[in-house]
């Protein structure tokens, strides 16, 4: 018997790659947003979207490009970004965000809502018609049905920070919900933004959602596209939903292709095999001046960063018990060494790293808060200065020093490591990011030239996950991106958030000032940006002394797509957000 479904797959391949063969006269698109991406008027992207005089075209299909595979498709299991480029089609969010100002509108399942006068009170009214694709609507159940999920013992999952101050959710009526916080907390809204679970199919108890089946193959979809298939490591197709609320897009289908390597991608992006890709910063000369692609080119909300495991590899702890006191960390032998630090961040030239392997996309940050975020931005706070003479002096008055002149540096009278012990220290990133790969070998070379001996290798990133979450590797290097226009990033710094198998501060971080900060940070009575700034001026020079992270740059992204569809309007915040409107170019 044949499999329907790999035979509407390999139509949908074919569809993609006849009509990605044929040229499209739509103008190159080179958008630089060179200020606050809230801030950037959309001139360029508004002529580049003009939509055809004509009724639009049916049919097609987009594919894009991936290194990495998705890992789950469960919008409360899932911590990295490729399951949510595939898992964002099918589950509807509670709120929008403006794709240009990063602004929360009401542009998703709540068409409105209000706040009491308090600030602790936000009543949500729901749009209602909204179906899932099988027929049953989606309400204020699905919802609360959700976040209680998240709350569940039964149900492991990295949000649990998302219900933080959150006392009560109530359903007032189908279509209404109440959310009650136990104190203000400014960015409550950006927790609210997962998507839903379709409560019909799920036990009352939770006790299904963790091994569910519809982890891997969700069965219903309320969002553009309803799943088709998924073939790991391999693809991921979706179909258009014809009950979409906003409309049924007018594709028949999207594909995530996995390619690992980026030479591949852009091949395939060039050949028509691949629709959009990401684009390595070598890559660019080549999208520019192909007259058969656009380029999205935009100052992210995101960095680059090395991030340092402070406790021990072998030995990981919660960050708090379960009282929320501290629990003390058994140490990283090395890296706890504040002294240590402060040399990995003064030994790397940064401005060789931005100009040679992200090829002047980016620009060197002092800590934290992205300048995007212009009222909590302190533009004061100076990065770390190459300087190896400095870094090689910390460890030497450390207690690090090379007595046998063998180029590694042993411990005699460091406070951290066993006396005699190496400065041998494991770097990781993820295999087939070439720019990250490129860094790595740098760092590697740089530090090594100082006197450690750093052991670098690029693994799998589905494994590399699974050793940050456990909280099993040495040293990183990593990115966060869609960090969002909100200076609160508390779960990569508070110590609640030291938990290994879920939490984001994999690095065990641990300040008490640091917890205080990030709590009063978002309690400020009113929520006023003026108010707030201070808290977070303050966070941002703790967090440069302590060099949990070394940031390397401030992310400029890069998107490289075809002109295969009119209409692609893509926004700073959202590359996709009016993908239901896109139609085949005349």
């Amino acid at each position: 018997m044949v499999d329907k479904r790999f035979s509407l797959l390999a139509v949908l391949l074919v569809t993609a790659l006849v009509l990605a063969a044929c040229p499209q006269p739509t103008p190159i698109e080179q958008t630089m947003q060179e200020g606050a991406p809230q801030d950037v008027a959309q001139t360029d992207e508004e002529a580049a979207a003009s939509p055809p005089s004509m009724s639009p075209m049916q049919g097609g299909v987009w594919v894009e490009g991936s290194s990495a595979d998705a890992t789950i498709l469960n919008p409360i299991l899932a911590s990295d970004s490729a399951s949510f480029d595939v898992l964002a089609w099918f589950f509807p969010s509670l709120l929008g965000q403006d794709p240009f100002s990063g602004a929360i509108v009401p542009t998703a399942m709540a068409e409105s809502w209000d706040v009491s006068d308090d600030g602790l009170v936000w009543t949500f009214h729901l749009r209602d018609g909204v179906m899932w694709s099988d027929g049953e609507q989606v309400t204020a159940d699905d919802f609360k049905f959700t976040y209680d999920a998240i709350a569940s013992d039964l149900v492991e999952t990295p949000r649990k920070s998302n219900l933080d101050n959150i006392e009560s959710i109530e359903i007032l009526d189908s279509l209404t919900i109440q959310v009650t916080y136990s104190e203000v907390k400014c960015d409550a809204l950006n927790n609210l933004g997962l998507g839903w679970l379709p409560r019909h199919l799920y036990a009352e108890d939770f006790s299904d959602i963790m091994d569910s089946p519809l982890n891997e193959a969700p069965a219903i979809s309320a969002g553009e596209f309803i799943f088709n298939e998924w073939m790991r490591d391999d693809n991921t197709t979706v179909l258009r939903n014809d009950t979409y609320w906003k409309g049924a897009p007018n594709m028949d289908g999207w594909i995530y292709k996995i390619v690992p390597d980026p030479g591949a991608r852009l091949a395939q992006l060039q050949t028509g095999e691949l629709d959009l890709i990401g684009v390595q910063p070598e890559q660019l000369t080549t999208v520019q001046l192909d007259s058969n692609l656009n380029l999205h080119k935009f100052k992210d909300d995101g960095y680059s960063y090395i991030g340092l495991n402070q406790a021990n590899p072998e030995n990981p702890q919660p960050g708090q018990d379960e009282d929320g006191n501290l629990i003390a960390q058994d140490p990283h032998p090395i890296l706890s060494d504040l002294a240590v630090r402060q040399a990995i961040a003064h030994a790397l030239d940064y401005d060789t790293i931005i100009s040679k392997v992200y090829l002047g996309q980016g620009y060197q940050i002092a800590s934290n808060v992205l300048p995007a975020v212009e009222w909590a931005h302190d533009p004061s706070l100076q990065p770390y200065a190459f300087d190896t003479e400095l870094a090689a002096q910390i460890l030497e008055d450390a207690g690090w020093s090379d007595s046998d002149e063998d180029g590694v540096r042993e411990c005699n009278g460091c406070a951290t490591a066993e006396e005699g012990a190496t400065l041998t220290i494991r770097l990781q990133t993820n295999a087939g990011n070439t720019t990250r790969e490129d860094l790595g070998a740098l760092v590697q070379d740089q530090l090594n030239s100082i006197g450690f001996d750093i052991q670098f290798e690029a693994i799998e990133f589905g494994t590399l996950v699974g050793e940050l979450l456990g909280q099993t590797f040495d040293i990183v290097i990593l990115g966060w991106t869609g960090l969002g226009t909100d200076p609160n990033d508390d779960s990569f710094w508070h110590s609640k958030f030291d938990t290994p198998g879920s939490g984001f501060n994999f690095v065990s971080y641990q300040n008490p000032r640091i917890d205080e900060l990030l709590e009063q940070g978002v309690s400020v009575p009113g929520c006023a940006p003026a108010d707030r700034a201070p808290f977070y001026t303050e966070i941002q020079q703790i967090i440069h002394d302590d060099i949990p992270y070394v940031f390397v740059t401030g992310s400029i992204g890069n998107t490289g797509y075809s002109k295969k569809f009119a209409g692609v309007n893509p926004g700073v915040w959202s590359f996709y957000h009016n993908i239901e409107t896109w139609a085949l170019a005349p």
